[in-house]
């Protein structure tokens, strides 16, 4: 036998020649198991996005078009815009998106400020009673808001902001989430940090603005998602606290088209595309923060 072939490796088997499925610890995954992870993966999107794609496809629907034909047409036949058009026809619709979005612009500037300074003050700032005040955020969140609601009807009253946009936005101001998500971002910190920062005569304005908040930028990115998204979303409060027409957000102005309109499902999906789009931009710029700030608040055990 030649020295060559005394040196040739041994072919590897078919089988191990074969590209290997492993999960995050480098452990073989069977097809079996690949197969139903997958199929769970399908079912749960199917939940989550079925009704969004159907919404959108049915405001994509002709007049001519049946929507409750049986077995439902998922794809419309003839796509058109004109539900959208007849929306902005029947309804004010874009000046309820700017009331809307001032509403919710004013809500998160409220809350990334107020959630950072309360946030950074539970976590850094030692003083007495600050687990008592840490405390009462907790227990802020279980309180439901239908418990409070007439409190906060009252106040806006006894303050002359009933009908006002104001009205709307200060109740929501600062979240009690919020804080404590900040707080717990806080916390994670090192405080070698701030300690070297000490020594070198920084404040703490300083070192709050210039160390700390820089390094929970993912967690702002969080508190700037939900507080958008409840102010946006929200239906009940404004519904209560405002009575001209004129200053209605969106949620409120959409519901005529289910009030006029009832027949029309073509309307009602058109406009709730409508409601919903900005929210999908909002997400779609900050997801690269918002994945990295779950991280950065999460709590620790």
């Amino acid at each position: 036998m030649s020295v060559l072939e005394k040196t040739r490796a041994p072919e590897e088997p078919a089988a191990a020649r074969e590209p290997r499925v492993a999960d995050e610890h480098g452990r073989r995954i069977r097809v079996g198991e690949l197969v139903l992870r997958y199929a769970l993966l399908l079912a749960v999107l199917a939940l989550t996005i079925g009704p969004f794609l159907w919404q959108l496809s049915t405001s994509l629907k002709g007049p001519t078009e049946d929507i409750y034909s049986s077995p439902p047409t998922f794809l419309p036949g003839d796509p058109t815009l004109h539900n959208y058009e007849r929306v902005a026809d029947t309804i004010p619709v874009w000046d309820y998106a700017l009331n809307s979005l001032k509403v919710a612009t004013a809500n998160v500037v409220t809350n990334c400020v107020g959630s950072a300074l309360a946030g950074y003050a539970l976590a850094r700032l030692r003083y007495r009673g600050r687990r008592v005040a840490t405390l009462a955020f907790i227990l802020a969140m279980l309180v439901p808001v239908e418990g409070i609601i007439i409190a906060q009807f009252t106040t806006m009253r006894e303050l002359g902001l009933n009908n006002t946009l104001i009205g709307v936005v200060l109740p929501g101001c600062v979240g009690a989430m919020n804080v404590l998500l900040m707080r717990n971002a806080f916390l994670n910190l090192p405080y070698e940090i701030e300690e070297a920062a000490f020594v070198d005569g920084a404040d703490v304005w300083q070192r709050f603005l210039r160390i700390a908040l820089p390094s929970v930028k993912g967690t702002l990115a969080v508190v700037a998602i939900f507080a958008f998204m409840g102010a946006w979303d929200d239906f009940l409060w404004p519904l209560i606290v405002l009575s001209d027409p004129s200053r209605f957000t969106l949620t409120i102005g959409l519901n005529y088209l289910h009030g006029t309109f009832a027949n029309d499902e073509r309307l009602v999906a058109a406009g709730t595309i409508i409601a919903v789009a900005p929210l999908i931009a909002l997400f779609a710029c900050l997801q690269r923060y918002f994945f990295r700030g779950v991280g950065e608040g999460a709590v620790k055990g």
